[in-house]
Formats: structure tokens, C-alpha cells, sequence
């Protein structure tokens, strides 16, 4: 019985053997296929990229996926920074999940806008801006390309500025 359990070198070795057989034209067996109406899926060249908050052209994009930030429930949306740009100090009422998708976005904490005192969170991490909690983010002026954040919540979220009486960007 214990031969029919697949011991930890087995586990690992079996994503590359599937890579090299594809690579010397082996065929694994054919998938299902795909539902739409089951499972949708939306290419990269078809992400709805729109402007985000009344931001200036070519500072940052974001793209609803599914739910919508300003209604009740569950949205999913992805934001696009590009280098050079960041919010100002704001808040939301609730927490959001983010995950840095592609590039390094650059977090900070509190209510003065201070870009130099930013982290960096590369591709692969997670974070959690806590509700009601000043922030700002966005891609310092050096980075070799924009950063994508999947960021998830609960709506409806509204926009607060620390200092209404500024934009909500800047430029860096």
C-alpha cells in the first residue's frame, strides 16, 4: 500500500517531467475544455483598464473584475501604477487584501506624505491595509515598470483624503 503513496521526491520531480515531456513533444492527455458559463476568464489584452479616481492620464489605471467598489458586497479590482505617481495619505472604512501582481508598489503608513519613507513589495506578497487606518502608495520615479495590485474587499469604499483640500496623487 505505502508503494501506491507518492513520497516527497516523486511530488517534486513530476512538474518537471511534465515540462521536459512537453518540451521534447510528448502530449499530455487533452483538458476538459472550459464553460463560460461556469468559468470566465478575461485575457490580459482584454482587462478593462479604466482611470482611476479622476487621476491625471497615465498616472494609474483600474480594472473592476468582478463586484464594485462603491456597492454593497465583494469587489475584486486591479490597479496599475505607473512610475513617478502615488496617492496622497487617504483611508477606506473597510480593510482591503491586496496582492502585488507584477512589479514593486511602494507602501506607506500615516498622514504625512513622506515617498522617501516607503517599502518596497515586490511581486508575490501580500498586504492588508487595515480600515480606517492613513495611507499612500503608488511606484517610485526609478521603477522599471508599473506595478499591478489585486486588491479585495468589502464595499461600498469611499476615497478619503487626509487633506481634501490637495489632490489625491502625486507626482514623485
Amino acid at each position: 500500500m505505502s508503494d501506491m503513496i507518492p513520497n516527497r521526491r516523486d511530488l517534486l520531480i513530476a512538474p518537471l517531467l511534465a515540462v521536459a515531456a512537453t518540451s521534447f513533444g510528448i502530449e499530455a492527455g487533452q483538458a476538459a475544455g472550459v464553460d463560460p458559463a461556469m468559468t470566465l476568464i478575461t485575457p490580459r489584452d482584454k482587462i478593462p483598464w479604466q482611470p482611476l479616481y479622476n487621476f491625471p492620464p497615465g498616472m494609474a489605471e483600474q480594472a473592476n473584475m468582478a463586484g464594485a467598489v462603491g456597492e454593497p458586497g465583494q469587489y475584486f479590482v486591479l490597479i496599475r501604477w505607473h512610475p513617478g505617481f502615488m496617492s496622497a495619505p487617504h483611508y477606506y472604512e473597510t480593510d482591503r487584501l491586496c496582492i502585488v501582481v507584477s512589479g514593486t508598489w511602494y507602501v506607506a503608513s500615516g498622514e504625512d506624505f513622506a515617498p522617501e519613507a516607503t517599502v518596497p513589495v515586490p511581486a508575490g506578497s501580500f498586504v492588508r491595509r487595515v480600515a480606517k487606518t492613513p495611507h499612500y502608495d503608488g511606484v517610485i520615479k526609478s521603477a522599471a515598470e508599473p506595478a499591478i495590485i489585486a486588491i479585495t474587499g468589502f464595499g461600498p469604499i469611499h476615497y478619503h483624503l487626509i487633506d481634501p483640500s490637495k489632490p489625491g496623487w502625486r507626482e514623485v
